[in-house]
């Protein structure tokens, strides 16, 4: 493909994606499956300008007038982060082949006032609009350092060694005869860290392949173990998903104990299967309710419920940075809302003495601290528990890629009084 080429096919993806809901990479990988003419470097090539573009998308879109479509946003990325003169871009857009068409007497003149004026403080932040105050307010003076590590360049690869089948420097040193060279995490002692680029094939290893590890970011792994599941214990994931914490309260828990799974969504429970059968622990799963119902039987039985509930993922936009122009201030009052409700639900299998952890991967105080603030209102037998960790603020904790290289994350732990 033509340098042309590849960003007529760049504006393209960036197009299918904002027309769905389906993540950037599932979106990139779709097109390379349907455009098989495309080799390994063109689909790179298209891929880091659609990542790009979208971490710029705010700058990009201000700078086009408003635009927000996929041929807008790549003219722009051309002039405000490749610093191409305009009769550069005006070569790479001749209309030849599978080039993109000339450019318009508009997209000339936007391009010609590129970079001109002081941004708009949300703009120059990247985060969308709504989102610019609740920063300020959580953050202070840090809040533009937290915006631009969280729209920061793609993050590491983290691993989290599966303890009950191997151990860490061991696995570290059967990565490094694959060619793979990690790092131990800074936080979680189970952690090994890979760079993203290039990006590791880690399900083609031999330790993926026969459960001496998972893929869970450091600060997935931090919460999970703040949680204190241990072996013998009643421990239910009330909103399991996708099963990574699933795992590591398992491990924590060394096979022995209850620990039950929960979920809304059938195949989500499905997934979880296999990977629970590669580590080498066990489950039981259960399918829940809209309502959230399925558990009853547990009611007061709980050493330890886990509750990483539903929310906006704005702390994985380091990873999925186009998730941040779908959020809207409405379905964050909707995850709000429902968040308190899971939480009410949630308290009712927490035994006298038994604890309740509440987490997000989000970084909206809307979705941390004020769900929080509820929870505790509503549940005055719920008391805080201090949490063990340097970053922690009594029983509430915040994790973020600007503060503690992790994905952003909160988490507050309470205790069921006796």
């Amino acid at each position: 493909m033509t340098p042309a080429a590849r960003l007529a096919a760049a504006a393209s993806v960036l197009d299918s994606i904002a027309q769905g809901r389906q993540p950037a990479e599932a979106v990139l990988k779709a097109w390379g499956q349907a455009n098989r003419y495309a080799g390994s470097k063109d689909r790179k090539a298209i891929a880091d300008r659609v990542y790009k573009v979208l971490r710029a998308r705010a700058r990009l879109s201000w700078a086009m007038g408003g635009r927000e479509d996929g041929r807008a946003l790549v003219i722009g990325s051309l002039s405000l982060i490749d610093g191409l003169t305009l009769d550069e871009i005006e070569t790479l857009h001749s209309g030849e082949g599978y080039g993109p068409r000339p450019l318009s007497k508009q997209e000339r003149s936007r391009l010609t006032a590129a970079g001109e004026g002081e941004l708009p403080g949300w703009v120059a932040s990247g985060l969308p609009a709504f989102v610019v105050e609740d920063f300020k307010t959580t953050f202070g003076d840090r809040w533009a350092e937290e915006a631009q590590g969280l729209m920061a360049p793609r993050a590491p690869i983290d691993l989290r060694v599966n303890t009950i089948k191997a151990d860490v420097e061991g696995v570290r040193a059967e990565l490094a005869e694959a060619g793979l060279e990690a790092t131990p995490t800074p936080w979680s002692p189970v952690g090994l860290r890979l760079p993203s680029e290039p990006p590791p094939n880690i399900q083609a290893t031999d330790a993926f392949k026969d459960g001496r590890i998972e893929i869970q970011d450091e600060g997935s792994q931090i919460v999970c173990a703040l949680a204190g599941a241990a072996p013998g214990m009643t421990v239910v994931d009330y909103c399991a998903g996708g099963g990574g914490k699933t795992l590591g309260l398992a491990q924590a828990m060394r096979g022995q104990g209850t620990l039950v799974a929960g979920d809304v969504v059938q195949k989500r429970l499905d997934n979880i299967r296999p990977r629970l059968a590669r580590a080498g622990v066990d489950a039981e799963l259960r399918l829940l309710g809209q309502n959230g119902g399925g558990m009853e039987d547990l009611n007061g039985q709980a050493d330890l419920v886990f509750v990483d509930a539903p929310c906006s993922g704005s702390g994985t936009w380091r990873r999925r940075p186009e998730e941040a122009w779908r959020l809207t201030a409405d379905e964050v009052e909707r995850l709000h809302a429902l968040q308190v409700r899971i939480l009410g639900q949630a308290a009712r299998l927490v035994r006298p003495g038994g604890r309740l952890i509440y987490v997000t991967c989000s970084m909206l105080s809307r979705e941390n601290e004020i769900s929080a603030d509820a929870f505790e209102t509503a549940h005055p037998e719920f008391r805080p528990v201090a949490l063990d960790h340097p970053r922690a603020v009594g029983h509430r904790l915040r994790l973020s890629p600007a503060s503690t290289d992790t994905d952003g994350f909160f988490a507050a732990l309470y205790e069921r009084a006796a």
